[in-house]
């Protein structure tokens, strides 16, 4: 089968996937994985989504590390090619998604019964790919840890990005008043025809004083949960934002900057008891952990796809065999939404969405 695979650790943007000394190389003859339990599921892959995990894991820069050489990649979508002896909810033809911590940038992936979501019709495959990490990633940290109220001001880090668009749907479907910040007049436009309550342009704008001003004419206290993918210096501005009993999303840190937060400033700062709660959220460990809290999140997504409360934003489609060109639109910056790798026809992909 054909499949993406890491030979060396690096910048995958780096080069062509054809040159020798690239990090990524497309493998024409990986072998067809096998079932290889009772209940294993064969998927042909029909996309995959890009993450900037997936970025990190090929820099060699993830928190996971995998052996050379490996297949990356993590959610996809498909259809089941074959199924062991004991699977029950699956059949073959079935439209499915799941999460994976490597293996997806392949024709085919083999997978658990308990780790695939059905994909209700009318839902188009291609574009579901993206939503595992990047919808689960907003829903768990938004619904279930910062439990995010109809009312509350949800500020967005990086709000044009896959988690922040995202994460804007999720705030709007939960009631939030959702302020957005990101980089740029082509995002800021974009962010506003999502209907967010107010966008900030950082490009041209402070911080601090535009979204102070935005709270202060709306006669709001100040921002309930923080969501950040960003960190560095945006993360230290947006604290003195903060209403009291905020939560903090801990997302990642796409600026390269891991900020320091002072323990202290969480409980009181000039005097002012602050009770602030900082969640840390690594949202693939929820599938050891909690598993039962992934697949609720999961299953609430898909029905609210199917019923158009979230859609999801397809910035670029690429091939397997452009996938460099695929990271550095994510590198770059110039992404609005996600990345999606097709593998059976980019261009009709492209043209359906």
């Amino acid at each position: 089968m054909e499949a993406l695979v890491v030979r060396k650790l690096g910048d995958p943007t780096s080069s062509k996937l054809s040159d020798e000394n690239s990090p990524l190389f497309l493998s024409q003859s990986e072998p067809l994985p096998e079932l290889n339990s009772p209940t294993a599921i064969r998927i042909r892959v029909k996309a995959t989504s890009l993450n900037y995990a997936n970025y990190l894991q090929i820099l060699g820069k993830y928190q996971e590390k995998f052996p050379l050489p490996f297949i990356p990649g993590s959610d996809y979508s498909g259809v089941v090619d074959a199924v062991a002896s004991q699977v029950s909810k699956f059949r073959v033809g079935d439209r499915v998604i799941s999460l994976a911590s490597v293996g997806s940038f392949a024709q085919f992936i083999v997978a658990e019964e308990s780790e695939l979501f059905k994909v209700p019709e009318g839902c188009d495959l291609v574009a579901a790919a993206a939503l595992p990490v990047a919808f689960g990633t907003s829903h768990v940290g938004l619904v279930h840890r910062a439990q995010l109220k109809s009312g509350q001001v949800l500020l967005v880090l990086g709000a044009a990005g896959g988690v922040g668009v995202s994460a804007i749907q999720i705030g709007k479907v939960c009631g939030a008043i959702v302020i957005a910040v990101a980089r740029g007049p082509e995002k800021v436009q974009f962010l506003k025809s999502m209907g967010v309550d107010h966008v900030v342009d950082i490009s041209q704008d402070d911080l601090i004083p535009n979204v102070k001003e935005f709270l202060k004419a709306r006669k709001l206290k100040g921002v309930d949960v923080l969501y950040d993918p960003v960190g560095g210096k945006l993360t230290k501005d947006s604290l003195k934002l903060l209403n009291w009993g905020a939560n903090i999303l801990v997302i990642g840190f796409a600026s390269g900057e891991v900020p320091v937060i002072p323990a202290n400033i969480a409980l009181v700062k000039i005097n002012v008891l602050l009770n602030w709660t900082i969640h840390g959220l690594y949202w693939g460990s929820y599938r050891i952990h909690c598993p039962s809290i992934l697949e609720y999140s999961l299953q609430e997504l898909l029905l609210w796809l199917a019923r158009r409360k979230i859609s999801i934003q397809i910035s670029h489609i690429y091939s397997l065999s452009e996938a460099n060109l695929a990271f550095a639109a994510i590198k770059d910056r110039k992404v609005i939404g996600k990345v999606i790798i097709a593998l059976d026809d980019r261009k009709a992909a492209t043209a359906k969405l």
